[in-house]
């Protein structure tokens, strides 16, 4: 079964840094683009960055030039390395894939359950 699983979040000082994980477990074929979201209470979900297979990457205009995102194709792995925080970055952060179960499977798009992130003034 396929699940991400994502990691890393905790509370920290406004200027701090936090590194967020999200490791694709289970049996598949191929993992493609990834990315990470994040929502906090009362607000739509918005896009936090974006990465493709081959390491193109994509952010949100708030978190250009603070957040990194980058990945480990031989551990189904991203990562969002976050720095210069602030307490309007508090949210939940989510992972998403897209996804080849097979060979001959069209590629799914699977979620995890998201990380906290709380950053204190």
């Amino acid at each position: 079964q396929v699940q991400l699983v994502e990691s890393g979040g905790d509370t920290v000082q406004t200027g701090g840094s936090l590194r967020l994980s999200c490791v694709v477990s289970g049996d598949v074929f191929e993992v493609t683009a990834m990315d990470w979201f994040r929502q906090s209470q009362g607000n739509q979900r918005e896009l936090v960055a974006a990465i493709t297979r081959d390491g193109n990457t994509n952010y949100g205009n708030p978190v250009k030039g603070r957040f990194s995102i980058s990945r480990d194709n031989a551990k189904n792995t991203i990562y969002l390395q976050m720095n210069s925080l602030r307490p309007e970055d508090s949210a939940v952060y989510t992972c998403d894939a897209r996804i080849k179960e097979r060979r001959d499977s069209r590629y799914e798009l699977f979620w995890g359950q998201g990380t906290r992130v709380t950053v204190s003034s």
